[in-house]
């Protein structure tokens, strides 16, 4: 099996083009403001993940997200982390409702208090004006 795995490659350049297409400028701006601490660090996490993980073929960047989703609700106490996923999720074709049934399902795996959480903050998220409306919302 390993065989028929890619070398993981890192792509700084195509890293950083994916990243601004999948983040919010939200968390794009979190994100380099970590430089005025920790200079570098930024582009660290952005060409080691974005350029690096992410170009890897064999998950689709929805499966990606819906993965992302669960581990963030899973660690618990990342609000302004899950919020980005939520909107990184409906921009890569993720629906409210699909993005909702993955904290049901997740509840009895990573307990309803952590589901419960990440309920919050979805809710919050998908009210926010960050997240344009659907037709027929507001």
């Amino acid at each position: 099996m390993a065989a028929s795995l890619r070398p993981a490659m890192i792509d700084r350049d195509r890293g950083h083009r994916l990243w601004e297409v999948l983040q919010d400028p939200p968390t794009q701006q979190a994100v380099r403001g970590l430089d005025d601490l920790v200079p570098g660090f930024a582009d660290w996490i952005v060409t080691s993940l974005f350029g690096g993980t992410y170009q890897r073929s064999e998950l689709s960047l929805r499966d990606r997200q819906l993965i992302n989703l669960a581990a963030l609700a899973t660690l618990g106490d990342v609000d302004p982390q899950l919020a980005g996923h939520v909107r990184t999720g409906l921009r890569v074709g993720l629906t409210r409702e699909q993005i909702v049934e993955v904290f049901v399902h997740l509840a009895p795996y990573i307990g309803v208090p952590r589901a419960l959480a990440a309920l919050r903050v979805v809710g919050a998220t998908l009210a926010s004006d960050a997240v344009p409306a659907r037709d027929g919302d507001r």
